[in-house]
């Protein structure tokens, strides 16, 4: 695992928060009612077929990205999977019901072998998909991302543009909250994992 991944869940432990009984009815959450999520198949990094379906009754954490990101999704990945690990550390229980997914939006680049290389440095329990551009382009529509490749950019290295949203889905597959992410070129860290531990702490019941 990543040093400072540990040091991070080391750190922030104590800091996750623990849910009580001023929790809100997930009616209230930010993004109850939006028309974000939908049903979707993509293939896992062990080259398995995945639905959204499989996921029924757990809380997902829903993030797109690419492994050959440069600066914005092994951050967010590290904050997000130190953030979900805090909050196992203090609610162990709780956190059993939610389940990361990291889905690519490079799946020209992003094989099972690549993604699983890429999410088994986060979390054991990370799940990484991908699809034909097809599938892709359906399920990035169906979240509300937006993904493009950069004009300009190497055939070979290219970048892709992508929003940043990692979404709090509920045990329905609907939305709840986008967790803390990062803002790029600020002082601030607004991914910090203890807001995420936090977050989670708002709405997994």
């Amino acid at each position: 695992m990543n040093k400072n991944v540990t040091f991070l869940i080391a750190a922030l432990t104590l800091a996750a928060c623990s849910p009580s009984g001023s929790q809100l009815p997930l009616s209230q959450a930010p993004l109850a009612g939006a028309a974000i999520g939908g049903p979707f198949t993509l293939t896992d990094q062990d080259g398995r077929q995945r639905s959204y379906a499989d996921y029924d009754g757990k809380y997902r954490i829903v993030y797109f990205g690419y492994t050959n990101c440069p600066d914005i999704c092994t951050p967010d990945m590290q904050q997000l999977m130190a953030g979900l690990i805090a909050f196992e550390k203090a609610n162990p229980k709780l956190a059993g019901k939610v389940q990361p997914l990291f889905i690519t939006v490079d799946p020209e680049r992003d094989s099972p072998a690549v993604l699983k290389q890429f999410v088994s440095a986060f979390h054991p329990r990370l799940i990484g998909l991908t699809g034909t551009d097809k599938q892709i382009s359906e399920v990035a529509r169906a979240f509300a991302v937006h993904y493009e490749r950069v004009k300009g950019s190497s055939p070979t290295t290219y970048l892709m543009s992508h929003s940043q949203t990692p979404y709090l889905m509920g045990p329905d597959g609907k939305p709840l909250a986008l967790l803390p992410a990062d803002t790029p070129n600020t002082e601030a860290n607004e991914g910090d994992p203890k807001l995420v531990a936090a977050e989670l702490g708002k709405w997994v019941r």
